[in-house]
């Protein structure tokens, strides 16, 4: 077996993927030697072609997959919607959903929220993209990085970006997650996403793993997410 690659899809409303996984990236390099890198998603701005639906990012996510042949796909937030869009891949060994989502056929980013008892405030701007609504520096902070500190929070809230909103409203077409190896990360001190629907979604996957942290543990507890990568690493089918 191959060493594997690793794939970071990031989560809605924010770019430069490679920041957001970096301290995980160096972690695991250190650790396992496994190299990661993020996937660029069209919807947030970060092709050339400078947008893009839900469709566009899984192409994407299925380009970055064909260049390998063994991978590890980590899905955050959104990133787990890119994931069940893109369908099966030969390369594609095991999923890690980190505060994410496992979605049916047919559903949206839109309607997976909807349910939220206090969701994430958006609003459209002036060219058909949604931004975030509401937040400052600390507020942004304290809901999506509490357990960070204050610097991190800056650098996180500086890459914050408007997305294309057909992302959120285009119903998937596959089930990516389905029948491929996966383990759910609940995170149990989100203020982003509710545990409760966080579970819904994990229970989907392989196995589940909850973890005392905020939306972002591959920032604020990366040793916890390499953890879980080891231990994919140490299960029999990849000797």
């Amino acid at each position: 077996m191959p060493t594997p690659t690793l794939l970071f899809v990031h989560g809605a409303l924010v770019r430069d993927g490679d920041w957001w996984w970096s301290r995980t990236a160096d972690l695991l390099r250190q650790r396992t030697g496994i190299e990661s890198r993020a996937v660029a998603l069209p919807s947030c701005g970060e092709t050339d072609g400078g947008g893009g639906d839900l469709a566009d990012d899984a192409a994407a996510l299925r380009r970055a997959l064909d260049g390998t042949t063994s991978a590890i796909v980590v899905g955050h937030s959104y990133g787990g919607t890119v994931i069940a869009e893109a369908g099966p891949h030969p390369a594609v060994r095991h999923l890690l959903l980190v505060s994410s989502y496992l979605p049916e056929v047919g559903s949206t980013q839109g309607s997976i929220m909807s349910t939220e008892p206090d969701p994430v405030t958006i609003r459209p701007d002036d060219s058909g993209r949604i931004v975030l609504d509401g937040y400052d520096v600390a507020s942004f902070g304290a809901r999506f990085l509490q357990d960070a500190d204050e610097a991190t929070q800056q650098a996180a809230w500086e890459r914050t970006t408007a997305q294309d909103l057909r992302a959120f409203g285009t119903p998937t077409s596959a089930a990516g997650w389905s029948g491929v190896d996966s383990t759910a990360i609940v995170c149990t001190e989100d203020r982003s996403t509710t545990v409760g629907l966080q579970r819904l979604h994990a229970a989907r996957a392989t196995r589940t793993v909850e973890l005392p942290t905020g939306h972002h543990p591959f920032i604020t507890r990366p040793d916890l997410v390499v953890e879980q990568i080891e231990a994919v690493l140490a299960q029999a089918n990849w000797a």
